[in-house]
């Protein structure tokens, strides 16, 4: 078989990615662009190309042999934005995953590497692909290699051979060398010859072929200024060829056998790709090599004809299987007892049989059941009439505090983490996406059984290392009982006016064609607007607003560009509010009205298991991303209402809970005396930052001075402050640092709790919750970089979390006590959301701030905003 080399630029790759894509996070914090960039760019490569062989080259570091000739060689370039560092250690780990070879070499760059392999693999007549997003390696073509140049996102890719180049510049190869040496190239700063582009490049190229030609015959060259320019740079421009030309005879220590490529290793992938939450990635990749034995120990359990004391015990653990991950509308398929009297699957048809023997023991308080998840189990019986109550134990939720950073989506999750071997993942026994299936009987009978199995040997082992992490409390005052009201609220569902959603998708339909025919008008003719590429022409080109940003297709007409070019053009503004209907309408209307109910009613469905903070996510819909910065999007909070005549929508938010918390763990006087004299937070630091008495801070002071605050509380970097502010990042750096001088007890809380997490590996919050962070002692600086704003973070907005938590408890308790009707419907980050009969307002204005304001006691006080209206809307 023919040999065919795939050499991919891994920094150049790695930085595409990272700019052609959004700035995402998982659900962990770990930023995510880049690696999801890079990724897909990979699978594609190995889909399409099939490669005999795969390497993957790096740079070793910013010094190279190129600065022995020039000190200032890549001089010019930004630092790495931290958020693109941390995620190169993943992307080498992607790679190892995907069976790839990786290589880097000191004083030497990833172009260097791929040089002197592809002539290495040219020497053999193999078929060499270099995949890249820098144009200096297309000095690299030749008959056997062809080099792909990133060209659109990070997918799309422009394969430059011979041919192509001389259709392209009308130059060889080898020429691209004496290219770059004329004109330079400002992305390394090479200086190349003042006043020489690449138009002209290339035609005094077409006319001398190289470099040294050229200087040859000098006195041919027209045009007096080029000339004088071409002498008196003569220097530069060879230093500038000798600079630009890629190394092929590099002292690399790899051949083309080590860089074999032999397959991926799918569970590699699998637990990566369930790190990293790329889930389109796992439903793509499929189930295929798990990793799991297909076949397990025989587990003898009996199957139920019907129901008496003799399976029924006072303890035992319970499994209710639903077949749909969504339990509000998933049938129960099968249950399973485990107790001392012996392992019992249960048919569903027995579980709706006339008998209620069943029925009452799950009912019965005294009977102790051990599940694997309360709240599913909850809202499952719930549907078939039973109002389940005993349940004394919830594996999920105790595995789930015992490590955060795992992922929990089922039983064998669970079980691995416990190294309980007797129970299979659900996509081995029930298949995945299309090929999902119940299984026959007798499987599912033993699928069934083996996890109810799973919940009843771990419980012991779980609690045991809850107790020793001093999180006894935690699980059973907080996450466990917290199941129970959010199972309730889940149940109970938010009634939603469709009219009034379908009067807004009418509106915003309108509104959008409005603004489309505006957009026409100013441009001064039709065009697509959705097209980056026409839109660019009209903006840039007929327009003439200042490029931004170009990248490998044109002008970038990306939402950050845009927004820095508001003020040259009424257009542009137009552009950006089109963009923001566009979608509310698709993502968040439509959305919502596919999944309303009969009822006329929304069943979200919380989980408490996804973030690493203890903050709960919300989905099938999420309630807690509907936009509130844009007046439309606020305005779909008018679509929810209350379920019963003459009730309202009351509505109860922490005030800036989490810079409570940062006062109060922290203990920075300045910051502690603020919330106690009910000062404006973002005033307060605008004057201590700016040192302006109250009446000099200017809204912009203000502004940046509550951009820093929430920042700092999410560890933000210089970078990541300079795109929220659209300022330098030596300004951003500058503003961090005025921010630690002002509050030096957060400073001082940083730099403690960072250490802390070195020596123990973990951070807390302060009810307990435990974040660990493995990477706070690695060697690798960007890892360690992240993990050192995770420690940071973890325990502020931990904590607030943990104060939600436990008011949504305690509030539960105080409506019940009070013997109210009003009901809790959501949690909205630091929102709690009622519905209420109108008679009961008054009770709720007192009631609400006082528990919520007294869940946990801080040393500064907490504060509670309320309001209540009509519909959502109105409660704001």
């Amino acid at each position: 078989m023919s040999k065919k080399i795939i050499l991919m630029d891994g920094n150049s790759l790695a930085y595409r990615a990272f700019f052609a894509l959004p700035l995402l996070n998982n659900d962990k914090g770990i930023h995510t662009n880049a690696i999801y960039g890079f990724t897909m760019m990979l699978m594609k490569i190995l889909e399409e190309e099939k490669p005999t062989h795969l390497l993957v080259a790096w740079d070793a570091g910013k010094t190279t042999f190129r600065h022995k000739t020039f000190q200032e060689y890549k001089g010019g370039r930004q630092k790495t934005p931290p958020e693109l560092s941390e995620q190169f250690s993943y992307i080498r780990e992607i790679v190892n995953a995907f069976g790839g070879k990786q290589y880097e070499l000191e004083e030497f760059e990833a172009d260097d590497i791929i040089g002197t392999l592809s002539l290495l693999a040219e020497n053999e007549n193999a078929e060499v692909k270099i995949i890249s997003g820098d144009k200096d390696l297309t000095q690299l073509a030749s008959e056997h290699t062809t080099v792909c140049i990133t060209k659109k996102g990070i997918t799309e890719i422009e394969p430059y051979t011979p041919e192509h180049i001389k259709e392209k510049y009308g130059l060889t190869p080898a020429q691209i060398i004496d290219m770059k040496g004329l004109m330079g190239d400002t992305s390394d700063n090479i200086p190349g010859v003042p006043g020489v582009g690449e138009k002209t490049a290339i035609k005094l190229l077409i006319e001398h072929h190289t470099i040294e030609e050229l200087y040859e015959k000098i006195d041919q060259v027209s045009g007096k200024k080029l000339k004088e320019n071409l002498e008196e740079n003569k220097d530069l421009a060879f230093m500038s060829k000798q600079l630009a030309t890629i190394n092929r005879e590099a002292p690399v220590e790899i051949e083309l056998p080590q860089i074999e490529y032999k397959g991926p290793h799918q569970e590699k992938i699998q637990a990566l790709f369930k790190e990293l939450s790329f889930q389109s990635l796992l439903d793509k990749i499929g189930t295929e090599a798990t990793g799991e034995e297909a076949e397990l120990e025989t587990l003898p359990f009996e199957t139920a004809e019907t129901i008496d004391e003799s399976i029924l015990a006072d303890e035992a653990a319970l499994i209710m299987e639903v077949f749909d991950e969504n339990y509000h509308k998933a049938d129960i398929i099968g249950c399973a007892l485990i107790s001392s009297k012996g392992r019992y699957f249960i048919p569903a048809e027995l579980l709706k049989s006339s008998d209620k023997k069943l029925k009452a023991w799950l009912e019965d308080p005294t009977k102790k059941k051990w599940v694997y998840d309360s709240k599913q189990t909850i809202v499952s019986l719930q549907r078939e009439g039973i109002a389940v109550k005993g349940i004394d134990f919830d594996l999920l939720l105790a595995a789930y505090l015992v490590n955060p950073s795992e992922t929990f989506n089922e039983v064998a999750d669970v079980a691995k983490l416990f190294d309980f071997k007797g129970v299979l993942s659900n996509d081995l026994v029930y298949g995945k996406g299309s090929k999902r299936h119940i299984p026959d009987f007798e499987q599912l009978k033993d699928h069934i059984t083996r996890k109810a199995t799973a919940v009843f040997e771990l419980r012991d082992k779980v609690l045991e290392k809850l107790e020793e992490n001093d999180q006894i409390s935690l699980y059973y005052d907080l996450e466990f009982p917290l199941a129970q009201v959010l199972a309730e609220m889940e149940h109970t569902g938010v009634q939603v006016d469709k009219e009034r959603l379908l009067e807004m998708q009418e509106e915003l339909a309108k509104k959008i064609d409005a603004i489309e025919k505006r957009i026409y008008e100013l441009a001064g003719e039709t065009f697509n607007i959705n097209s980056p590429k026409q839109l660019g022409v009209i903006l840039f080109e007929k327009l003439g607003l200042p490029t931004v940003k170009k990248t490998k297709t044109g002008y970038s007409t990306s939402a950050d560009v845009l927004e820095k070019l508001e003020d040259s053009h009424e257009v542009v503004k137009e552009i950006l509010h089109y963009r923001q209907l566009g979608k509310l309408q698709s993502t968040y209307i439509e959305g919502l009205l596919k999944v309303i109910w009969d009822n006329g009613k929304v069943h979200t469905r919380f989980s408490q298991v996804i973030a690493q903070t203890g903050r709960l996510s919300s989905i099938d819909p999420n309630l807690q991303n509907i936009p509130i910065r844009l007046e439309e999007g606020r305005k779909i909070r008018q679509a929810f209402i209350p379920s019963e005549k003459d009730w309202v929508i009351f509505a109860a938010d922490y005030s800036q809970i989490e810079l409570r918390v940062l006062a109060h763990i922290s203990q920075d006087q300045k910051l502690i005396d603020a919330f106690r004299e009910d000062l404006d937070i973002h005033t307060k630091t605008a004057m201590d930052v700016f040192h302006v008495s109250e009446e000099e801070v200017t809204s912009n002071m203000r502004r940046q001075a509550k951009a820093v605050n929430f920042g700092i509380v999410y560890g933000i970097s210089d970078y990541g402050l300079s795109q929220n502010l659209g300022i330098t990042r030596k300004e951003a750096a500058t503003f961090i640092e005025k921010y630690f001088a002002s509050f030096p007890g957060v400073k001082e809380y940083m730099k403690t709790i960072v250490q802390s997490a070195k020596e123990k590996g973990y951070v807390t919050t302060l009810l307990h919750r435990r974040r660990y962070i493995p990477e706070i002692t690695s060697r690798n600086f960007n890892l360690r970089s992240f993990a050192e704003r995770t420690a940071m973070n973890t325990p502020i907005q931990g904590s607030a979390a943990d104060i939600i938590k436990k008011a949504m408890i305690d509030m539960a308790k105080r409506l019940k006590a009070e013997k109210l009707r009003s009901r809790l419907l959501l949690q909205v980050h630091d929102e709690l959301i009622f519905e209420a009969p109108k008679d009961e307002i008054e009770i709720l204005k007192k009631i609400v701030p006082d528990v919520m304001e007294n869940a946990v006691k801080l040393d500064v006080p907490l504060k509670v905003d309320m309001d209540y209206g009509n519909t959502w809307f109105d409660a704001k």
